[in-house]
């Protein structure tokens, strides 16, 4: 998977944002940053503890000009049932989109052939549309809005300091490393 650093490929797809089905097209992106939070299915277990739990912190997320971008292989009518019926779905405030042409799924590489349905994979996606981080667990391991969180604010400062790199565990006004030949064998 050598998506790192390369530029997020096009789509335009149905989905359920907040009461309202919307059309999403990736060009429309451009100039914010986005997370792809792609997960396996509606109607489901870890699914909706992680939805809920990014939802928690939405708010933040737009703060910092950060778009969510929820995505499964589910249909967008799907999406707005499970809205419908789940109090904790119903936080959601925030894009889900359908991928039931698996595009968006297999331009991401977390499309699990046969079966249909996307692996649990996060992306980072920066406002020139460029992946910047990614992160994929398997189906029983579910993720942490607050550690995404603590990511996109590395990728936002490295962006905004490009001299500067944030070491393991950086939390935002810690301390980073400026790479040098001085710092060679001495972390």
């Amino acid at each position: 998977m050598g998506l790192i650093n390369t530029p997020m490929k096009a789509f335009t797809a149905d989905a359920f944002k907040d009461g309202e089905f919307v059309t999403v097209n990736s060009d429309d992106l451009k100039g914010k940053w986005a997370v792809f939070f792609f997960y396996p299915a509606d109607f489901t277990f870890v699914c909706p503890t992680e939805l809920g739990d990014v939802a928690d912190y939405y708010e933040e997320f737009l703060s910092r000009d950060v778009e969510i971008y929820a995505v499964s292989t589910d249909s967008h009518f799907c999406h707005k049932a499970w809205w419908d019926s789940s109090e904790t779905i119903n936080k959601v405030k925030y894009t889900m989109i359908s991928d039931n042409t698996f595009e968006i799924s297999k331009n991401f590489d977390v499309l699990r052939e046969g079966e249909g349905r996307a692996d649990r994979g996060t992306f980072i996606v920066d406002p020139d549309g460029i992946i910047q981080a990614m992160e994929i667990t398997a189906e029983g391991i579910g993720r942490d809005a607050d550690d995404l969180m603590r990511k996109v604010k590395a990728a936002q400062y490295v962006r905004a300091h490009p001299d500067e790199v944030c070491p393991a565990k950086w939390k935002e006004g810690e301390a980073t490393l400026a790479p040098s030949l001085d710092l060679v064998g001495k972390i």
